[in-house]
C-alpha cells in the first residue's frame, strides 16, 4: 500500500521475482511477438503450476461426489474440500470452520447474505454503501430495496478516492441495518479504513459486510481482528480457479439465517410433510459443489504463504510506488484514485485518447491491462470519464513490466500525436 510520495525500498536479495514469475507457466508466452506483460490482476490472476497440479491430480485421481460415498475416492475427495475449508479458516483467522461457506465467487457470497440474512428487511430500513463499490456490492442490495421497501444510502468519496468518513458517520441511523463496504477498490486501488468502519456500523446497531476479493491476494486477513460480521472473496482474484469463492460470516449470523438455495446435501430429512435443514455450513452449500474448486483454491494459499504474505505486499508496495514514479513522468496522464492508502492498481486516462484505444495498442506490445468501467460506474461518474485504463499488479509482475507499460504508454502517445 503506497502512494507515489512514498517509495520503499527494493528488496530482491530476499524476494526473487523471477524465481516467482517462472512458477507461472503462462507467463513464459509471447504475445503479437513480444514477451507477455500479464497487468490484469485485478480482473483475474495468473496460476502457478501448484495450483494446476492440484487440479490435476484431483480429476487424474481422485474425482468423486462428497459427504455421500463409502467407497475410497469419494472418502479422499471429502477429505481433501474440507481441508480445504480449514485451510479458508486459518487464512481468514475465522473461529470456526463452519463459518465457511463455499459459493461461486464474491458475487454470489453478496447475493446469498442479501437474499438471506435480507429475508427480515422492511420499509423504511437502511442500507449503506459508498461510490467506490463493485457493482456486485450495489446490485444485490439495490434488489433487496425493490423487494423490502428499505433504502439505498451511498457514502461519497473525495477527489483522490478516499472514503469520506465523516461523511458516513452522518448516514448512520438507528434504522440502518447493513453496510456493505469494500475492503480495496477495484477502480481506484484504495484501500479502505475497514476496522473503523465497522466499529462505528456496530456503534449504530448495523452489521457489515466487506467485499474482499480485491484485498485477499495484497494482504493478510484476519476478519476477527476487524470483527466483521460477513466478508466474501474470490479464488480467481488469489492464483486460485474461477468459479470458487468464500463467504465467511459469524457463527451466530448464519445460524440464524435461512438456507439460500434448496436441494442435496443441504437437508437432514426430506419428506411432503416437512424438510430439515443441515447444519453449518451446508446448509449454504446446496448440490454438488465445485469440489476442484476449493482444492485448487488450498493450493493458492499455500503457495502465497510459502511465498510470505507479508513479503508479497512489501515487494508490490514498492512496485506500485515505482509505477505511480514512471506515470507521472508521462505527459497528459492523469491518475483516477491518488488514496494515501492504497494498494496495486494504476488507474489513469490520457488526454485526448480513449482507454480502449491505449488497450489495444498496448495489446500489440503485449501488455495485458484492462480498460472500462471496472463494473464501477458510479467511480467512472464520480471522476466525470466514461472509463479508465487499468494496470493492476500481482506478485509475479517486476519493475521491468511497469517499465514496459510506460514505454508504451509513450508508444500509444506517438501513434496519436
Amino acid at each position: 500500500m503506497t502512494s507515489a510520495a512514498h517509495t520503499a525500498p527494493a528488496n530482491e536479495q530476499t524476494y526473487d521475482v523471477h524465481r516467482i514469475k517462472a512458477d507461472f507457466p503462462i507467463l513464459a508466452q509471447q504475445v503479437h511477438g513480444h514477451p507477455l506483460v500479464y497487468l490484469d490482476n485485478a480482473a483475474t490472476t495468473q496460476k502457478p503450476r501448484a495450483v494446476i497440479s492440484a487440479l490435476e491430480h484431483y480429476y487424474a485421481a481422485d474425482n468423486a461426489n462428497i459427504h455421500r460415498g463409502v467407497h475410497e475416492l469419494s472418502g479422499r475427495a471429502t477429505k481433501q474440500y474440507e481441508e480445504a475449508r480449514a485451510a479458508v479458516r486459518a487464512f481468514l483467522n475465522a473461529a470456526d470452520d463452519r463459518e465457511i461457506i463455499f459459493v461461486r465467487g464474491a458475487t454470489e457470497g453478496i447475493n446469498l447474505v442479501a437474499d438471506s440474512f435480507g429475508r427480515s428487511f422492511r420499509a423504511g430500513d437502511e442500507i449503506i454503501v459508498s461510490t467506490m463499490e463493485h457493482h456486485s456490492n450495489i446490485v444485490p442490495w439495490q434488489m433487496l430495496c425493490e423487494r423490502s421497501g428499505a433504502v439505498l444510502k451511498v457514502v461519497p468519496i473525495d477527489d483522490d478516492g478516499e472514503f469520506l468518513m465523516d461523511e458516513y458517520e452522518k448516514l448512520l441511523s438507528p434504522r440502518t441495518r447493513m453496510v456493505g463496504i469494500v475492503h480495496q477498490s477495484n477502480s481506484l486501488g484504495t484501500v479502505n479504513p475497514v476496522k473503523e468502519t465497522i466499529a462505528r456500523a456496530h456503534a449504530a446497531g448495523a452489521r457489515v459486510l466487506v467485499d474482499g476479493a480485491q484485498a485477499a491476494p495484497h494482504q493478510r486477513l484476519d476478519v476477527r481482528a476487524l470483527d466483521t460480521d460477513f466478508y466474501v472473496l474470490s479464488g480467481h482474484k488469489m492464483y486460485g480457479p474461477t468459479g470458487i469463492g468464500v463467504l465467511y460470516g459469524k457463527r451466530e449470523l448464519l445460524e440464524s439465517m435461512p438456507p439460500y438455495q434448496g436441494g442435496g446435501d443441504m437437508i437432514l430429512s426430506v419428506s411432503f410433510e416437512k424438510t430439515v435443514y443441515n447444519k453449518l455450513p451446508y446448509k449454504f452449500e446446496a448440490g454438488t459443489p465445485h469440489i476442484a474448486g476449493p482444492i485448487g483454491l488450498k493450493a493458492a494459499i499455500d503457495y502465497m504463504q510459502a511465498v510470505g504474505l507479508e513479503r508479497i505486499a512489501a515487494h508490490e508496495h514498492e512496485l506500485l510506488a515505482y509505477g505511480c514514479e514512471l506515470l507521472a513522468e508521462i505527459p497528459g496522464l492523469r491518475m483516477i484514485g491518488t488514496a494515501a492508502v492504497r494498494s496495486s492498481v494504476l488507474s489513469f486516462v490520457l488526454e485526448g485518447i480513449h482507454p480502449h484505444d491505449i488497450g489495444t495498442i498496448l495489446d500489440r506490445e503485449g501488455i495485458a491491462i484492462r480498460t472500462g468501467h471496472h463494473c464501477a460506474q458510479p467511480v467512472m461518474a464520480r471522476y466525470g470519464v466514461p472509463a479508465t485504463a487499468r494496470a493492476s499488479l500481482a506478485m509475479y509482475n517486476s519493475r521491468s513490466d511497469v517499465e514496459a507499460l510506460a514505454r508504451g504508454l509513450r508508444k500509444t502517445i506517438e501513434v496519436f500525436s
